[in-house]
C-alpha cells in the first residue's frame, strides 16, 4: 500500500498514477511493495525531523526511514517541497522532475543503494534516471 501525505499546502498528486508508478520502480528491483508513506511537508517540518531524529541541524530534500524486510520494502519518506522547489531552479530543472528524482531517490534508498561515495552516488543517479524514464511510460 503506497500513501501520499501533505503537510502543507503542495498541490496533491494523482494517487493512483503515481502509486503504480512508484510499485513499478520497485518491482523493476525485485522486491515487494508492502506499506510505503509519502508525506510532503515544509523546510521547517523536515528540519525538526533531521534535528529530533538524527541529530542534524540542516535542511534537506529527503529523509527515508527504511523499515524494509526480507525484499518487503517499508519505510516513510519525508520530502520538503521548498527545497524540491529551490533545487530545481539551482540544477535548471522542472520542478516536476525534480519532484521524482526525489520521490525515486527515497524509493531507492530502501530497495538497498547508497549514495555516501562517488560510486554509489553515480549509480544511484543513473537509477534515478531510469526511473524517472519510467513515468513516462503508461502506467
Amino acid at each position: 500500500m503506497i500513501e501520499l501525505n501533505y503537510q502543507n499546502n503542495f498541490e496533491q498528486l494523482d494517487e493512483v498514477v503515481y502509486s503504480k508508478w512508484l510499485e513499478s520502480i520497485v518491482i523493476s528491483e525485485g522486491k515487494t511493495i508492502g506499506e510505503l508513506s509519502f508525506v510532503f511537508c515544509s523546510d521547517e517540518y523536515l528540519l525538526k525531523i533531521n534535528q529530533d531524529h538524527l541529530d542534524h541541524d540542516t535542511y534537506t530534500d529527503i529523509i527515508t526511514f527504511d523499515y524494509c524486510l526480507d525484499g518487503l520494502i517499508n519505510g516513510e519518506v519525508y520530502i520538503s517541497t521548498d527545497r524540491v522547489k529551490e533545487n530545481a531552479v539551482s540544477f535548471r530543472e522542472s520542478e516536476i522532475n525534480e519532484l521524482h528524482r526525489v520521490m525515486a531517490h527515497g524509493v531507492l534508498h530502501l530497495c538497498g543503494y547508497g549514495d555516501k561515495s562517488d560510486e554509489e552516488a553515480r549509480i544511484m543517479r543513473e537509477k534515478e534516471n531510469e526511473k524517472i524514464v519510467m513515468f513516462h511510460v503508461k502506467q
